[in-house]
């Protein structure tokens, strides 16, 4: 839950820079170029789409590790702790009346795959600022996510086709 609210504050931190710096102030988009590792030739002395769109692709990356969060706190503790009984609660969220320890690995590696494509999109929008030694093992990295996405997704179906169904039971 710690970890959450330092993703919110971030969240805030970096949203309310990129306003700030849509309005003109000049400290604010110096913090925004610093914290992204954006360099240019010259002075940055305005937002530009680069910076604008290298900026959302934080704050979208931020929320998915959130949304990450969230989806391994709540799900993990359905999962593994105990009920949660949200049955016709307006804020449960729709998976989690399904949920099960492989809905939720498939769910999570989904999610981290997501996460993966947005800070390798983030990456690449930059890449005049990244040796190609990182761009290269970014992206076999997220290709390593995506196959294992993948085989954990077949090996889920292959066990769910493997267990009897109860239904059938001839008892």
């Amino acid at each position: 839950m710690a970890a959450q609210a330092v993703y919110v504050f971030y969240f805030w931190v970096e949203l309310s820079h990129l306003l700030a710096a849509a309005f003109g102030s000049q400290s604010d988009l110096q913090a925004l170029v610093a914290s992204m590792g954006y360099r240019s030739d010259f002075q940055i002395t305005a937002l530009n789409e680069t910076i604008i769109m290298l900026v959302v692709l934080a704050l979208i990356d931020v929320v998915m590790i959130s949304n990450l969060l969230i989806m391994v706190i709540i799900g993990g503790y359905e999962t593994f702790v105990s009920r949660m009984n949200l049955d016709n609660h307006p804020d449960q969220p729709e998976w989690l009346s399904h949920v099960n320890a492989s809905v939720l690995k498939v769910k999570l590696a989904t999610a981290i795959i997501g996460i993966s494509s947005i800070h390798l999109l983030k990456t690449f929008i930059n890449a005049a600022n990244f040796d190609t030694k990182v761009l290269m093992w970014q992206t076999i990295i997220h290709i390593t996510f995506l196959l294992s996405a993948i085989a954990i997704a077949f090996t889920d179906r292959l066990m769910g086709q493997a267990r009897p169904d109860p239904s059938t039971d001839a008892h």
